[in-house]
């Protein structure tokens, strides 16, 4: 059982663990398991690395972003050499079909647009660019268009969530309407959450996943 102040705390320290993060620069509320984080950070990758330094402590139910990205002088870039760098890092990057992926920049935004057959690759096209200098943030829009056209079989998703070791499968239930899955039920961490949605996205055919899983974990109310 955690009080509010508990998780706070928890929240906090798992922050302070990263020595990439200044705690200093990041504020914590938390109510009811639901966590905003608030404050400014130098770099996009930052940003990210506050939200994942925080996915598997017990107790988060869900994360509210509110942290600013304010580029020091240094990093900043103009929208067309954040292109140029955005292009490179995509075709070096073997996981990632560049061809079928489109970049645009916007006042630091980078946007990925095309389609790509796997979900994986659209992970690693995100990957591939969050670090970059003069990034502000990046928004994924590439879709997944399989080449497998059968209809997803909904025993695969099972058998799939199944063998994980963090996830109990008995609680989770799969729909398949044809090349979309809906996972529905409940799970303890946003981890296990997360790590749901990515078995599920494995699944030869797979165009979409709606992830409605929710997460119960027990703490006390401050």
């Amino acid at each position: 059982m955690k009080s509010n102040e508990t998780l706070q705390q928890d929240v906090e320290d798992a922050i302070k663990w990263e020595p990439s993060l200044h705690a200093a620069e990041i504020g914590v509320i938390v109510k009811d398991g639901v966590v905003t984080l608030t404050g400014t950070v130098d770099s996009y990758a930052k940003k990210l690395e506050v939200e994942h330094a925080i996915r598997n402590v017990a107790g988060v139910h869900a994360v509210v972003q509110k942290i600013d990205v304010k580029l020091s002088s240094s990093a900043i870039k103009t929208d067309e050499d954040i292109a140029s760098s955005a292009l490179s890092a995509l075709q070096n990057n073997w996981s990632v079909p560049d061809r079928e992926i489109r970049v645009k920049v916007e006042n630091g935004w980078l946007y990925l647009d095309g389609s790509v057959k796997w979900n994986y690759q659209k992970d690693a096209a995100e990957r591939a660019v969050e670090d970059l200098t003069g990034v502000k943030g990046v928004i994924n829009n590439v879709a997944i268009k399989s080449d497998v056209h059968d209809k997803v079989e909904q025993r695969l998703v099972e058998d799939a969530l199944k063998r994980h070791w963090s996830i109990n499968a008995d609680h989770i239930r799969v729909k398949v309407s044809g090349s979309n899955v809906t996972l529905t039920g409940t799970v303890g961490s946003l981890y296990q959450k997360r790590e749901a949605a990515r078995i599920a996205w494995k699944t030869p055919g797979v165009y979409t996943v709606d992830n409605k899983l929710e997460v119960e974990y027990d703490y006390a109310l401050a």
